[in-house]
């Protein structure tokens, strides 16, 4: 079953499902492996296609920050 398919299985299990108290965090839970199946077919879209035009750049993590407000309380900080 590819991932299509998949997609297909969870959107007509979506449309099955009652919407109540009890169903809502089964419905959550669809939602959620729906996201995660679109993306994948997404990112095999585009791995099929080649690399992405334009360019690009990574901002490498570096040092701690600390940030630190004194003040009294209540006063909009």
């Amino acid at each position: 079953m590819g991932i299509p398919e998949k997609i297909e299985a969870i959107k007509e299990q979506m449309r099955k499902t009652q919407i109540n108290k009890a169903t809502e965090h089964h419905l959550g839970l669809l939602k959620a492996k729906l996201a995660k199946l679109r993306k994948e077919l997404e990112e095999s879209k585009q791995s099929k296609t080649g690399k992405a035009k334009g360019e690009s750049f990574d901002i490498r993590r570096a040092g701690d920050a600390t940030v630190v407000i004194i003040g009294l309380p209540s006063v909009g900080k």
